[in-house]
């Protein structure tokens, strides 16, 4: 078993900076990948950016060049830092870590950019 625990979202204007955190405890030696989807109202839930165990990146076209993913192993914690956000960055993310079985997801942080 793994818990997660979300950290960082809030309200912030349009060009402004946000840092989320996701604190993996449990079962942690069993997690692979990590990462961070949303989900904003009235649409699917989406990869924003996913780190594997090995550092490789990957990135949603639409936050490329913008947020940036980290993990901090020995705190078995992955990090969004997320620079010149857009009012369409406002959802509700959450974290995943990827594990063998069923992957895990956090309870959610809203982040809500304004115009």
């Amino acid at each position: 078993q793994v818990q997660l625990v979300e950290s960082g979202g809030g309200l912030v204007q349009a060009g402004g900076s946000l840092r989320l955190s996701c604190a993996a405890s449990g079962t942690t030696t069993s997690i692979n990948g990590m990462g961070w989807h949303r989900q904003a109202p009235g649409k699917l839930r989406e990869l924003v950016a996913f780190i594997t165990s090995d550092s490789t990146t990957n990135y949603a076209d639409s936050v490329k060049g913008r947020f940036t993913i980290s993990r901090d192993n020995a705190k078995n914690t992955v990090y969004l830092q997320m620079n010149r956000l857009k009012p369409e960055d406002t959802a509700v993310y959450y974290c995943r870590v990827s594990v063998p079985g069923p992957d895990y997801w956090g309870q959610g942080t809203q982040v809500t950019v304004s115009s």
